[in-house]
């Protein structure tokens, strides 16, 4: 695969003994071709996952309160409420959802549309609630409710998308794999504790939390045909969601934009 020059990389680094120097477009590229065509192990790709995840999610540089606000904290609260909501409607085994989310929305956070994005990870979707017993009920099965839960609490738990979403971005490689089972394994390799996220699925928290988000998917408007669904600052994008990027553009009313949005600037949306 012919590498093509970009001005930002990131430092890799397997066990402490490689660190590979890759454009970060061409490493997902790279991932994804290895997947497959099964070019590479599992173990291998997930190596290589797992690093980008470390150095793009929580990495400083990416995350919208490296940006020191003033001493009454007043910009940051301007900036924020010109953020532009991006919300995503899935479910957690739908191979459409985990590719887009591992291979497309994942971009955000290279582009730095992060920095002008509220963006929310809503894992519902296609479930419902059992009337007869009050029982979620999901599409393809109790792993998918299982991981569905899992995923609401570490959005909970961890309130910093920069760290749920390194959740949820894992968990969705390894659904991709058929490797969900080994879930576990995100929270050792991310070196997040998986306590707290244990504690509000046994508790019943996790529960909670996704009867929350069935009411709201319930009164999406209109109501999602497909998934991923997603929402622009309340407009469905419908089939051209994989063109959400210019729809969030568009949207921002603040001033400087991301160079992804300048790029974007000439694209007209139909």
């Amino acid at each position: 695969m012919k590498i093509k020059p970009l001005m930002s990389y990131y430092t890799f680094k397997s066990n402490n003994l490689l660190k590979l120097y890759i454009p970060t477009r061409t490493l997902l590229e790279t991932i994804l071709l290895w997947s497959q065509n099964k070019m590479a192990s599992t173990k291998l790709i997930f190596t290589f996952v797992i690093a980008f995840l470390l150095s793009l999610f929580i990495s400083p540089s990416h995350s919208f309160w490296s940006h020191p606000p003033n001493d009454d904290g007043l910009k940051v609260s301007a900036i924020d409420s010109l953020k532009v909501n991006l919300s995503l409607y899935y479910d957690t085994l739908c191979q459409n959802c985990s590719t887009f989310i591992v291979a497309n929305l994942t971009e955000v956070f290279n582009n730095d549309l992060i920095t002008i994005i509220n963006l929310r990870l809503v894992p519902w979707a296609n479930a419902y609630i059992n009337k007869t017993n009050n029982a979620i009920v999901c599409q393809h099965g109790p792993d998918e409710c299982l991981l569905n839960t899992l995923e609401a609490c570490a959005i909970n738990v961890w309130p910093d998308v920069n760290k749920h979403y390194a959740v949820i971005y894992c968990f969705q490689f390894l659904a991709i794999e058929g490797k969900h089972k080994e879930w576990k394994s995100c929270f050792d390799t991310l070196g997040l504790n998986k306590t707290s996220v244990l504690d509000c699925y046994i508790s019943g928290n996790g529960t909670k939390l996704l009867q929350k988000y069935a009411d709201e998917t319930g009164h999406l408007n209109p109501p999602h045909r497909f998934v991923p669904w997603l929402v622009v600052n309340n407009q469905p994008l419908l089939e051209d969601y994989k063109n959400f990027a210019t729809y969030v553009c568009k949207a921002f009313k603040g001033s400087g934009a991301p160079q992804a949005c300048k790029s974007l600037v000439h694209k007209k949306i139909n």
